[in-house]
């Protein structure tokens, strides 16, 4: 495969991680990784994943369950997608089929309404 090629994939992947829009927030939250109890804040957040600021993000391919601090505490599990090395990680989020899909999903569409 020669380089425009890779170049066309790794820009098309690029743009299909992120089909859903984001929206910005200021939300704390729990990760249940292993044993450890870990805490962070969510920058962004959209209908499949979300940003997560924190000082020691894991690595990608980790998986954990993140306990969102709502008006009634969300749990869902996530993946690390990406990783911005002392900033935080890219998530994606599992969303299980049940009430807790739908507060998740609504926290996300109250964000977006809230969008200037």
């Amino acid at each position: 495969m020669d380089q425009g090629n890779k170049r066309v994939i790794k820009a098309s992947r690029q743009t299909e991680r992120r089909h859903a829009p984001r929206f910005g927030c200021d939300t704390r939250l729990e990760m249940e990784w292993g044993s450890a109890l870990l805490h962070g804040r969510i920058r962004d957040v959209s209908a499949s994943g979300m940003f997560i600021e924190v000082s020691d993000p894991l690595w990608v391919g980790a998986g954990f369950r993140a306990r969102l601090f709502l008006e009634e505490p969300v749990q869902v599990d996530c993946f690390v997608r990406r990783v911005e090395p002392g900033c935080g990680m890219g998530v994606s989020v599992d969303l299980p089929e049940n009430g807790l899909r739908e507060r998740y999903l609504g926290f996300v569409q109250a964000l977006s309404r809230q969008r200037p």
